[in-house]
């Protein structure tokens, strides 16, 4: 998580809570980037690492934990209400312990809630000494940039957490010292339980999904939306959802799928997962990528799966195209692309882990189509049976 201060850092370390700053629309209508906020907000998971970062360094280590039942929070009962609210009027229902609500400028709508993993170290680590520890590792966060956080990968996680604990290994055997930041964290979690439990705090994505449809349309706005709503649904493993796409212990979205280039070039999956093989972690048994369409799919779409899938292949699977899942959503699919997909979307490969040797076909591309649904208020997902 990026932060704009030391002051700030204290700040969140020591209340154990976090939020991503946002500049409310004016038009009564979540823009993009909100929305990619709350998407982000919505892969958060209880057990996630947290690390924030200043000025080129990153600063300890955290965990997310659940306060009441989760580890995200609505900051206040009306957080996803896409209109400007007065500072007065919320202050004695907000979570967050600061906070400037003055008209035009940002607000906390949406937060989280961590604890430190071991400590957060007030002497961080600079950005390129974290990269060249373990450069075969590093992925996302070479690409942080203009963003408020990024998310990363376990086998990222892991060389993070490693160069942080290699640094300060003198600092962890529990005694009091100068370099670790204190905490106030059990004391404000009660308040935080108190609060969420007297009041509606849940995060939750249905008005945003309303906010989204115009009249009675039964498709979004922005393709965003759509990613929201499957991010969020995944995540939470909701039963009809999980029965068309599985269940995952990691989802991401916007996850890059090129080589490195100036960023603003760089292909990226709308949503990547990866699950382990049950009672086996680390072993990973499949991975997950989805193209997302909020209207009609088309025949490009397919290609740049196909890219993707490609791209996943060498970078994780190395080879073996049987570990990957791989989901077109869109609002409908035109005969010529359901065709198409039967035509072109496979792939012949040999894998090493067959003493045989023998080539085999993937053709593992699943066409799922979405609607909202007025009357329920919610997404809708069906799967469309391939012949």
């Amino acid at each position: 998580m990026t932060l704009n201060s030391l002051e700030s850092l204290r700040e969140v370390v020591c209340y154990g809570i976090y939020s991503t700053k946002i500049k409310t629309p004016d038009n009564n209508l979540w823009s993009t980037t909100n929305e990619q906020t709350m998407a982000d907000f919505a892969g958060m998971q209880a057990g996630d690492n947290i690390y924030f970062f200043h000025k080129r360094k990153i600063y300890g280590i955290g965990e997310l934990v659940d306060v009441n039942g989760s580890c995200i929070h609505l900051n206040f009962p009306e957080a996803n209400e896409p209109y400007q609210i007065g500072f007065h009027s919320i202050k004695n229902e907000k979570l967050t312990p600061d906070g400037n609500w003055t008209k035009g400028e940002s607000e906390s709508r949406w937060v989280c809630t961590f604890a430190p993993a071991p400590y957060f170290f007030k002497d961080g680590i600079d950005m390129d000494a974290a990269l060249q520890s373990n450069p075969s590792a590093f992925k996302m966060l070479r690409a942080f940039q203009q963003l408020s956080f990024v998310k990363v990968d376990d086998e990222e996680n892991q060389a993070l957490k490693d160069i942080i604990l290699k640094k300060n290994e003198e600092h962890l055997d529990g005694s009091p010292t100068q370099k670790i930041y204190k905490d106030n964290i059990d004391s404000y979690h009660h308040f935080i339980k108190e609060k969420t439990s007297s009041g509606d705090y849940q995060f939750d994505i249905q008005r945003v999904m309303e906010n989204s449809i115009k009249g009675n349309a039964i498709k979004f706005r922005r393709e965003v939306t759509l990613e929201l709503a499957l991010m969020h649904k995944l995540n939470t493993a909701e039963e009809n959802v999980a029965r068309i796409f599985g269940q995952w212990d990691y989802i991401s979205r916007q996850v890059i799928a090129s080589p490195f280039k100036p960023i603003s070039w760089m292909d990226k999956i709308d949503i990547f997962g990866y699950k382990y093989i049950k009672n086996y972690r680390p072993t990973l048994s499949k991975y997950l990528v989805c193209e997302l369409k909020k209207d009609s799919a088309n025949i490009s779409d397919v290609n740049q799966l196909m890219k993707y899938i490609d791209w996943v292949n060498n970078e994780y699977t190395f080879g073996d195209y049987s570990m990957i899942d791989a989901f077109i959503v869109a609002h409908n699919f035109p005969e010529n692309v359901i065709d198409y997909v039967r035509e072109k979307g496979k792939r012949i490969y040999t894998t090493k882990l067959r003493d045989d040797r023998f080539s085999e076909e993937w053709n593992n591309i699943r066409l799922v189509t979405y609607r909202y649904d007025s009357e329920i208020k919610d997404i809708v997902f069906g799967e469309l049976k391939m012949k």
